[in-house]
């Protein structure tokens, strides 16, 4: 309790709070796009259902993982090493390693899995023969594809929570200000579930906008995994960015069709 009031107080502790929180959030957002993805490629009734499953079992790992912080520390120390480097850069560190912890093979094969799951929705979403995809009328199809979807959620979220809590775990030492950042990020992901997930299903053009989003952040997490460090906000700055010209086309599409309506009415 003391330890809480201290923290109370201490504006340090405040700025690394709402720093984090903000991480979070958007390590959570990132979570929710590929959850949302996935489960609006089911059936109507199953979908809130994944969703909730999907953000609740996000939730639950990354408790589980504050509660063994000192197992998550070591992931990072190296397991094998392929003797492989690159050019040093001006402070000293190559440009890529391949010195792989536990964490990295991790960030690795999450990469590999998001960009082929994303390489795969893209070839879907543009194959004109929608026919041989459509299996989710069948009831045991449903039912397959509902378990596929969530196995492949708890793998995602195997993968971002343990980047969240390496991210706390960088960020401070005070447990308490890990908790209640995850708490607030898990809390925004289940605020935000089914408006982001009905906004890019009834946005097509969005769907291939978050489809690359997910390469991007497969290959970023690549890139981690070879020790090659990728600052953050030049990410998120590129993803605004094309977020925000995906507004304007629809800003665009939205008053190109008022204007045809209003011209039908005369």
């Amino acid at each position: 309790m003391n330890e809480l009031l201290n923290l109370a107080v201490d504006p340090a502790a405040w700025a690394a709070l709402i720093t984090l929180i903000v991480m979070e959030v958007v390590l959570g957002i990132d979570n929710l796009i590929f959850i949302s993805i996935l489960s609006n490629k089911l059936p109507e009734e199953h979908r809130q259902r994944v969703r909730r499953i999907g953000i609740s079992l996000a939730l639950i790992m990354r408790l589980v993982l504050l509660s063994t912080i000192a197992f998550i520390v070591g992931l990072v120390h190296p397991v094998f090493d392929l003797g492989i480097a690159g050019p040093t850069g001006p402070h000293g560190e190559p440009s890529f390693e391949t010195a792989f912890s536990w964490r990295d093979l991790i960030l690795l094969a999450g990469g590999l899995f998001l960009i082929w799951k994303a390489t795969k929705e893209i070839h879907h979403t543009v194959d004109p023969n929608q026919e041989s995809h459509d299996v989710l009328d069948k009831t045991g199809a449903a039912i397959s594809n509902v378990g596929s979807a969530i196995f492949q959620i708890i793998l995602l979220d195997l993968v971002f929570s343990i980047d969240s809590i390496l991210t706390a775990v960088g960020m401070t030492d005070h447990l308490p200000i890990m908790v209640i950042a995850v708490l607030v990020a898990v809390t925004v992901m289940l605020l935000a579930a089914d408006p982001l997930a009905n906004f890019i299903n009834n946005n097509p053009t969005v769907v291939m906008l978050a489809l690359g989003f997910l390469l991007m952040i497969g290959t970023v997490l690549i890139a981690e995994a070879f020790g090659m460090h990728v600052p953050k906000g030049y990410i998120y700055t590129a993803m605004a960015f094309s977020a925000a010209v995906e507004g304007l086309n629809m800003m665009s599409r939205r008053a190109a069709a008022k204007k045809k309506a209003a011209a039908g009415e005369h």
